[in-house]
């Protein structure tokens, strides 16, 4: 007979089911939209000049992976490094692995608990002889998901580890990039030092010469002070430099998670980036980006919220039973023990829970609500940052021109002026001005290397590479 009531509960479940939960079991399907010109009406304007050079196209740029970006060994090595022992990215490794945890426990609701609880007591009345009884049952519960309730909550814990792991890979195409873009600002600084510790030498003859004048008479001690005084100037840059590449150094041990200590690397010739990328890019291309990816999940995430808060207004299913061995048997206590078992079926239906249901399920929607929104801002700032990529790339690209052809003209105007003053046909505020203006020259014309291997490396992780 009980096990007929238990049956008759199972049948009005799902009765219940069929004619009043239309939709609890609806699976998330993603109804963001994403702006038609979100890579800005400028990015159609920065095209590659037409000096019969190699394009490579954004969208292959997207594709490639960090080791077919990055083609310098000495950076692979670095970045592999960096990969091993990163703090933050072992840190995203380990929600991953708690996600993971939190969804096979998920998943594993679906099933019956069972658990071993065994009891026993001693009892006398009245100085009568002690009576011993004991329980040895097995019980056994099980939550009927007759609702949704144990579906959602493992779809939600799904959403959850695949925001997880899309965190892990925007840690990972971060470090990537950070670890890059302070190499190739290490190899801009050696070059720096190495334009300085020349121009330290050029200097010093020229010091050198002008010291010879004024002591033929042929120049005033003035021109000798102001010529000592740029000299001593580039000695202190050259101070500055070193201490930067050790700064570079250190906060590249610190990505590495080793001690300070000096960083291997090439020369810059040797760091070679993609130069001429090409646009005309399609949005799908964002759908590559970790965060883009994580903002839809967390979209899924808050949509299986919402679908919970509904399901709680419908009633909860419980089985449970027990079976095992006792000697007490009502108020008897009988030798040896007895199989005993027991079956009941439970279903409970919300009423009246003081506006709690009704306010978690107005929250969920709000969240929801505010998730694709958010969704919608991460797009757009995706195309924001692959706009200014693209923008910084060919500014990069167009003062490479400019600078190497000044830094020509302005050694030529210096060799010149330095002629003329050894001939007495210039002043030596001539020839200062001449190495002030080359020096500053050649040391923008080296950052701007810097710069347009930054840029490309931005573009890079803005269109979702080093994921790979």
């Amino acid at each position: 007979m009980q096990i007929m009531k238990i049956q008759n509960i199972i049948l009005a479940a799902a009765a219940g089911l069929v004619l009043t939960s239309c939709g609890l079991y609806k699976k998330y399907d993603s109804q963001a939209t994403v702006p038609d010109d979100v890579f800005g009406s400028t990015v159609g304007s920065l095209r590659s000049t037409d000096d019969g050079s190699a394009i490579t196209s954004s969208s292959s740029l997207a594709e490639l992976s960090w080791r077919e970006f990055f083609t310098d060994p000495v950076l692979q090595d670095l970045i592999e490094q960096a990969l091993a022992n990163n703090t933050d990215l072992n840190s995203a490794r380990i929600a991953v692995e708690q996600s993971e945890a939190s969804l096979r426990a998920a998943r594993l609701a679906y099933l019956p608990s069972l658990a071993f609880a065994p009891s026993g007591t001693l009892s006398s009345f009245d100085n009568s002889p002690v009576t011993k009884a004991y329980n040895l049952p097995l019980q056994l519960s099980w939550d009927v998901d007759a609702f949704g309730s144990i579906t959602s909550k493992k779809r939600k814990a799904e959403a959850v580890l695949m925001q997880a792991r899309m965190g892990e890979e925007a840690v990972r195409a971060n470090l990537i990039s950070a670890v890059a873009q302070q190499y190739s600002l290490l190899m801009v600084l050696d070059l720096q030092l190495e334009i300085l510790t020349a121009t330290d030498s050029l200097w010093n003859t020229s010091l050198q010469t002008q010291k010879s004048l004024w002591e033929n008479g042929k120049a005033y001690s003035t021109a000798v002070n102001q010529m000592e005084s740029s000299y001593l100037s580039v000695k202190t840059q050259i101070v500055d430099a070193r201490r930067d590449i050790l700064s570079i150094e250190n906060s590249l041990c610190r990505l590495l998670c080793i001690t300070p200590q000096h960083i291997q690397r090439q020369q810059w010739g040797h760091f070679a980036l993609p130069d001429r990328v090409g646009t005309g890019l399609p949005a799908a291309l964002l759908q590559n980006r970790p965060d883009i990816r994580m903002a839809d999940f967390a979209m899924a995430e808050a949509f299986y919220n919402t679908q919970a808060a509904r399901q709680a207004f419908f009633p909860s299913i419980t089985l449970s039973g027990t079976a095992g061995w006792t000697n007490s048997a009502g108020s008897a206590i009988v030798n040896p023990g007895k199989l005993l078992w027991t079956a009941v079926g439970s279903l409970t239906q919300p009423i009246f829970a003081r506006g709690r249901l009704t306010a978690n399920k107005k929250i969920a929607q709000l969240s929801e609500e505010d998730m694709q929104k958010k969704y919608v801002q991460t797009v757009i700032n995706a195309g924001n940052q692959v706009n200014e990529a693209i923008a910084d790339c060919q500014a990069a690209r167009e003062k490479h021109d400019f600078y190497h052809r000044q830094v020509a003209v302005l050694q030529d105007a210096y060799t010149g002026t330095h002629e003329l003053m050894d001939s007495g046909k210039a002043s030596y505020i001539e020839v200062l001005r001449a190495q002030e203006t080359l020096l500053s020259a050649q040391l923008s014309e080296a950052m701007n290397m810097y710069s347009g291997a930054q840029a490309v490396i931005a573009l890079y992780i803005a269109l979702g590479g080093a994921t790979k």
